[in-house]
């Protein structure tokens, strides 16, 4: 076995194709896409300063890839090995090179809780730190009533006009996350590029000219089971909290997700938001899978 890990800014676009393909096996495989959002777009479109891609090959074919991302509280990545190269020690030298490149210090995420990537986080020192629940309920179930606050009408984002007062928004909503209220001109428009991302499920609350709330949703297409929804984040003004606008913006887009013919929808929440599960659990969600971070 002649392997090797190769650390690059920027992955050509036949490396691209290659990773994607092991990533695409390990989804067959473990029924959960091992690169979130955020890497995926990192891996497609490059992700600028700090950002590192780390390709385990063997005989010269990709067989591993780990991504390396910088934030405010230090490294953080994913990795994954594609199933027909599994139980070879392969996961532990591509984890073992992840480790050198971050200093040793790192976070890294596992999604749905494997087995394996728990033994191997254990065999190298990383103690489980956090977990996102990911929840899930059928949209043909009946949606209770949630009348917006008074004075509060809600619209579509308009692509142009409101990036701005929405990443003021979003910033003042998501003050204590660093991983969403840290978001920039540049991750909106990312996102603006994407194929899912469509305005009519952008959906802001605004009282008078200001904005109070917004729920955006997304539609994972290609999945096993048919599409599926998600309840992609939802944000409101800390002047509004307690008014009873983060469940009617909840409940407006699962709304608009049913009238799109969507079966199913799900989101992500922190394990430790017990206010956050209740609220999800009350409009009928239930606990689905678990991702987890590991680190040092």
């Amino acid at each position: 076995m002649n392997t090797r890990v190769e650390i690059h800014d920027r992955l050509s676009d036949t490396d691209v194709a290659a990773v994607l393909a092991v990533a695409d096996a390990a989804t067959d495989a473990d029924g959960v896409r091992p690169l979130n959002e955020q890497a995926m777009l990192h891996l497609r479109h490059g992700g600028g300063p700090g950002v590192r891609a780390l390709v385990l090959r063997d005989d010269g074919a990709a067989v591993g890839f780990a991504q390396l991302g910088a934030s405010a509280d230090g490294p953080s990545g994913e990795l994954v090995i594609h199933p027909g190269y599994r139980r070879r020690g392969l996961g532990r030298r591509l984890l073992e090179a992840v480790l050198e490149e971050s200093g040793g210090h790192v976070r890294l995420w596992a999604h749905g809780d494997h087995p394996g990537a728990a033994g191997l986080a254990r065999a190298l020192g990383l103690d489980r730190a956090r977990a996102l629940w990911r929840m899930r309920r059928p949209l043909t179930d009946p949606l209770p009533a949630a009348p917006l606050p008074g004075g509060v009408r809600l619209r579509a984002f308009e692509p142009g006009r409101d990036e701005e007062a929405w990443l003021t928004l979003n910033a003042l909503a998501f003050a204590t996350h660093p991983e969403q209220g840290a978001w920039t001109i540049d991750d909106l428009k990312q996102r603006e590029r994407e194929p899912w991302f469509d305005s009519a499920g952008f959906l802001l609350a605004v009282r008078g000219d200001a904005l109070a709330g917004f729920h955006w949703t997304k539609v994972h297409e290609g999945e096993a089971g048919g599409p599926i929804g998600e309840v992609y984040v939802v944000g409101v003004a800390p002047g509004e909290r307690g008014s009873g606008l983060g469940r009617a913006l909840t409940l407006a887009g699962l709304a608009h997700l049913r009238s799109r013919g969507l079966a199913q929808v799900m989101l992500y929440v922190d394990e430790e938001n017990t206010p956050a599960i209740r609220l999800y659990e009350s409009l009928g969600f239930t606990h689905w899978d678990t991702d987890v971070m590991y680190r040092r």
